[in-house]
């Protein structure tokens, strides 16, 4: 009778992290059940958890709402993810909400075989900017080109077994990245020379055709490189006057180890006094060669009083101290504010 209960128990223990599990497999399937119920604008067409929660660009959106009914077809962009540790999955390439296309981030989490939530990250045509809007309303300062994105998308890759890096190894080096940029010093980054940075889509710095073994790119002439790109540029270039205090809300939710991909998301704070908006964003490090080769981020700039990342462990940045709020916008005569 004693062996008989302390079977039962022990079953009782092991049953439920097995009925947690979601490997590889298991996924796959979740994400894509995921995506064609969203192309379909029907919630019952996916394994939703019944707190099923939902987030785009950090505002809570109830079920059946926001991409739900917005998203029509996936472009040619088409790159997912899956980390069967953490239990998530992401994809990251173009949307369509009717002819306009987005540069989109999404990322779930499968618990028990449902899915329990869904983080969004959407780049569309027309959003606010790092200074917001212009007076005739355009977005300033801000980072836009799915088309572009076509043209240099990730590459689809499984690194050999041999060649790949552990979970560890793959988060180090991208926080690397948000440490070098948080001290304003770029030799502190694993990344190749010339590594690139795409931002919503549009090449920033680097040559996001290089590959794994590429040599490292010589300076362009400054008639002959691509535009938006300084000489000898690299993701890890140009920091020592970058408008920002700190890389906070550091999560890596997904670390695909066979493509040796990190999904890493967190907020750019300004300087003090800044009149900037933070940076929310989720990035891509396409990592081989123990380097960061590229990074592709979606991005949005929030308002002051929006509360991101809106996720666990860190709910927020928010209120923002005093001395890192944004000053009230100028108040300018007939023109309106500047």
């Amino acid at each position: 009778m004693r062996l008989a209960s302390v079977l039962v128990a022990g079953c009782a223990a092991v049953l439920p992290s097995f009925a947690a599990t979601c490997d590889r497999a298991c996924l796959t399937s979740s994400l894509d059940q995921y995506l064609q119920a969203i192309l379909k604008h029907d919630p019952q067409a996916a394994p939703l958890f019944l707190g099923y929660r939902h987030t785009e660009n950090a505002l809570l959106v109830k079920l059946g709402e926001g991409a739900w009914k917005s998203i029509t077809a996936i472009g040619k962009v088409d790159r997912r993810y899956y980390d069967p540790v953490s239990g998530q999955a992401a994809f990251f390439g173009v949307l369509y909400e009717g002819a306009e296309p987005t540069v989109t981030t999404v990322r779930i989490r499968v618990e028990n075989r449902k899915i329990t939530e869904a983080e969004w990250m959407i780049a569309r045509r027309i959003a606010a900017g790092i200074n917001g809007f212009d007076a005739q309303g355009k977005p300033q300062a801000y980072a836009f080109s799915p088309d572009n994105l076509a043209l240099h998308p990730p590459e689809q890759r499984v690194v050999p077994p041999a060649q790949r890096l552990s979970r560890e190894e793959l988060i180090a080096i991208t926080n690397s990245y948000f440490d070098g940029i948080t001290a304003h010093d770029g030799s502190m980054i694993m990344a190749h020379p010339g590594c690139s940075r795409l931002e919503n889509g549009q090449t920033v710095s680097g040559d996001p055709d290089a590959r794994a073994g590429s040599p490292p790119p010589p300076p362009p002439a400054p008639e002959s490189r691509p535009a938006g790109q300084r000489p000898g540029s690299s993701c890890a270039s140009g920091l020592q006057n970058f408008n920002l205090a700190n890389v906070a809300a550091r999560r890596f939710p997904v670390v695909d180890t066979e493509a040796q991909t990190v999904l890493a998301y967190a907020v750019f704070i300004r300087r003090p006094g800044s009149p900037s908006r933070r940076n929310a964003f989720a990035e891509w490090f396409i990592i081989d060669t123990n380097k960061i080769r590229h990074v592709y981020s979606t991005m949005f700039y929030p308002p002051n009083d929006l509360p991101v990342p809106n996720w666990p462990p860190y709910d927020g940045n928010f209120p923002l101290p005093a001395e890192l709020r944004q000053p009230a916008p100028a108040q300018a005569g007939r023109g309106g504010a500047q």
